[in-house]
Order: structure tokens, then C-alpha cells, then sequence
């Protein structure tokens, strides 16, 4: 009987040891199992932390980005500006007449003669209070660029002296006029300089427009811009203060 048993404890014994071998793997697996499990949950959670800080990180770009945006389009517009008003034209004031007292102590008559400075010459000039500016006969009306600015040059004609290279005029364009002749309707516009003139104690610098007046008598007209407030004119009189030049 005892022998019948031996066997049966023994297939017993080996049973309850693959059980228990059976079962510690068992727990093993899911010890396993759960610890991957934990370790690809940390990993997630740090991916997750990861890509929170790129996040922010990536809306901060954005936000400089947008900053930076604003301000090239600031400096744009400011540059703009600058090319703009260094681009513009450069308006010229006409310069302010000297303010005087009115001493009316010299007396013009209509007719004197006047130096012109720049070539040292003299010439007749009617003295007109009709006419607001000063004119002169310019012929050879030439108009070129001298650094970067207008410029002209002409003889002033008398109709005797004869022109030459020794009596050009060369002055800046102050301004231009357009006048109307009586004979025509359409405009002409004429250049404006200024010249130094000497006409007894006066010696001035005067606004002159440069015209055609060789059908006129005298090749300088004297305008009321001139005299202002440095004398009078008194037109039963010629010559007061220059002598007339012989025929």
C-alpha cells in the first residue's frame, strides 16, 4: 500500500512545485508588465513637459517675431520720410528787402545813368515808380548748371557797346516770372538775378528780370523796389546825380 502511494506523493509534490513556479512567473510578468508600464508613463509625461516648454518657448518666438515686424516697419516709414524731404524741392525764399528808414533826402530824376557792378559798366536807366521791378536789355541768354544750382549769362546791350567775352554777366537764377505781353495772350517766363548797382550815393543790390528791351530807349529800367524807401523821383529832371553821356 505504501508503495502504491510513493508515486502519488511524488506526482503531488512535482505538481504543487509547478504551480508554485507557475504563479512566480506569473507575478514576475506583471511586475514586468507594470514597470514598463510606469516607465513609458514617465516618458510620456515628460514628452508632454517637453513640448509644453517648446510651446511656450515657440509663442515667444512669435511674439519677438511680431515685435520685430513693428519695428522694420517703423524704421521702413521713418526712411521713407527722411527720402522723401531730401527728395523734395527745395524752395528758395526771394531774399527780404532791407528795412529803412524813409529819409526821402535823395532825389532821383527820371533818367540817370547806373554801374553795374559785375562788369564795371555804366549805362542809362529810366527811373520808373510805375513799375514794380527792375529790368534790364539782356541778349545772349544762356542758362546752365553750376554746382547744382541755375545759373545765367547774357550781355547787357546798350545798343552801342559791342558785346565781347570781357563784358559777360554771369549771375544765379533767383526766381523766375512769366509776364503776358500786350501783343499776345500766352506767357513768357523770364529769369530774375541780382546784381550790385551804383547810382550816385545809392549803391544797392537789386532784383533785375532779364527781358528784351531794345525797342525801349534806355537798356535799364529802375523799379519802384528799388527806390522804396531811399528816394524820390522828380520827373521834370535828368541826370541829378550822373552825367549824361555824350552822343
Amino acid at each position: 500500500m505504501l508503495t502504491r502511494l510513493t508515486p502519488i506523493v511524488a506526482i503531488a509534490l512535482l505538481s504543487g512545485c509547478a504551480l508554485t513556479k507557475g504563479e512566480q512567473f506569473h507575478n514576475e510578468t506583471l511586475t514586468s508588465i507594470q514597470a514598463s508600464e510606469n516607465k513609458i508613463s514617465t516618458q510620456l509625461e515628460n514628452l508632454s513637459l517637453q513640448l509644453g516648454e517648446q510651446e511656450k518657448y515657440i509663442e515667444s518666438l512669435e511674439s519677438k517675431i511680431a515685435t520685430l515686424d513693428k519695428e522694420i516697419l517703423r524704421v521702413r516709414r521713418d526712411v521713407i520720410r527722411e527720402v522723401k524731404k531730401k527728395n523734395a524741392p527745395v524752395v528758395v525764399p526771394a531774399p527780404e528787402p532791407v528795412q529803412t528808414t524813409p529819409t526821402y533826402e535823395i532825389v532821383l530824376g527820371e533818367v540817370e545813368r547806373v554801374t553795374i557792378d559785375a562788369i564795371k559798366q555804366s549805362f542809362d536807366a529810366r527811373v520808373d515808380t510805375g513799375a514794380a521791378t527792375s529790368s534790364l536789355n539782356a541778349i545772349d541768354i544762356e542758362e546752365f548748371e553750376r554746382n547744382g544750382d541755375n545759373w545765367v549769362r547774357f550781355h547787357l546791350s546798350d545798343g552801342e557797346t559791342p558785346p565781347t567775352e570781357e563784358n559777360w554777366i554771369e549771375a544765379p537764377i533767383v526766381r523766375y516770372v512769366k509776364i503776358r505781353q500786350s501783343t499776345t495772350d500766352e506767357l513768357e517766363r523770364r529769369a530774375v538775378v541780382e546784381l550790385w548797382v551804383k547810382l550816385g550815393k545809392i549803391h544797392e543790390k537789386a532784383q533785375f528780370t532779364l527781358a528784351d528791351r531794345s525797342q525801349m530807349t534806355h537798356p535799364v529800367l529802375l523799379g519802384r523796389e528799388f527806390i522804396r524807401d531811399i528816394a524820390v523821383v522828380d520827373v521834370s529832371k535828368t541826370y541829378i546825380h550822373t552825367k549824361k553821356t555824350k552822343s
